[in-house]
């Protein structure tokens, strides 16, 4: 990664449009809780947007939601009475249409995934998924999965052998994203305890020269970042919804547009509604 940054110093190594800036914020984040916690869903959005553009919007939602906050946040237009607000913010024409992208992890999924990475056979990773509330009960199969759950997160790193919390994947799909333009990303994300400098050196080793920079900001000084949790909270209200079969056809086809085909997800159909690609396999 230094050695990238030393290359952007260097005028004869920029490339002429230099780094592709996004920013990026996420909701649901229990870090490696991922059963028993408050949200089933985590979603990490990311999004290319101008300055002005993003105070605008924010100008707007505080105007059309009659919110008096100086930071308006996700919850205000994921009120029912906001929500054409909201169909605003995600449909054809909106701020944010073409411009955003957002990776969902179903943490219950992303728990089993991990807890059969050792079988190292997709298949029997969604066998698991499926058929263990079936065959041991649904009590049996929380409690199992909750043990493992904590086990890993009270046991050592190096003991547990594994990372629980589904950020860094999800930004892993953020970079891949928009580096598919041919540019190398530069990162700015709302400030993130979570992401300590070990679990950043793991997203520096996973991207490579695609990460060009990763910068935290507070979201309260920087417009982009309120637009971008903006998405990221629909993203994981409607999602979770779906999950738990309470069908919203008007916010799931609009969601559809922005979910990454590389989402953490395993339950069928809600998968249907909200993902644009067959229903996933575990991913690293």
């Amino acid at each position: 990664m230094m050695e990238r940054m030393a290359a952007l110093t260097d005028p004869l190594a920029v490339p002429l449009a230099g780094p592709l800036e996004i920013t990026c914020d996420e909701s649901g984040s229990e870090g490696e809780r991922l059963i028993g916690g408050t949200t089933d869903v985590f979603a990490h959005a990311s999004v290319q947007i101008d300055a002005d553009v993003a105070a605008a919007c924010i100008d707007r939602v505080r105007v059309d939601a009659r919110s008096p906050a100086t930071e308006v946040k996700a919850s205000v237009v994921l009120r029912q009475q906001n929500r054409r607000v909201l169909e605003w913010l995600l449909a054809p024409g909106g701020p944010l249409h073409g411009n955003a992208h957002v990776h969902l992890t179903e943490k219950v999924f992303h728990l089993v995934a991990t807890f059969a990475a050792p079988l190292d056979d997709p298949d029997a990773t969604l066998t698991l998924y499926h058929e263990g509330p079936r065959s041991l009960g649904y009590g049996a199969w929380h409690r199992m999965l909750a043990a493992y759950n904590e086990w890993v997160r009270d046991a050592p790193p190096e003991a547990a052998g594994v990372v629980l919390d589904p950020l860094v994947p999800a930004l892993e799909a953020a970079v891949r994203h928009w580096a598919g333009a041919g540019r190398p990303v530069a990162i700015v994300h709302d400030i993130q305890g979570a992401l300590t400098p070990d679990r950043i050196a793991d997203l520096e080793r996973r991207c490579g020269d695609d990460l060009a920079s990763l910068t935290f900001i507070d979201s309260e000084t920087d417009p982009r970042i309120q637009v971008t949790d903006f998405l990221a909270g629909a993203a994981r209200r409607i999602a979770s919804e779906e999950l738990n079969g309470r069908r919203d056809d008007g916010l799931a086809a609009l969601l559809r547009p922005y979910v990454s085909s590389s989402s953490i997800w395993a339950h069928g159909p809600s998968w249907a509604r909200i993902g644009r690609t067959p229903v996933n396999r575990p991913r690293g």
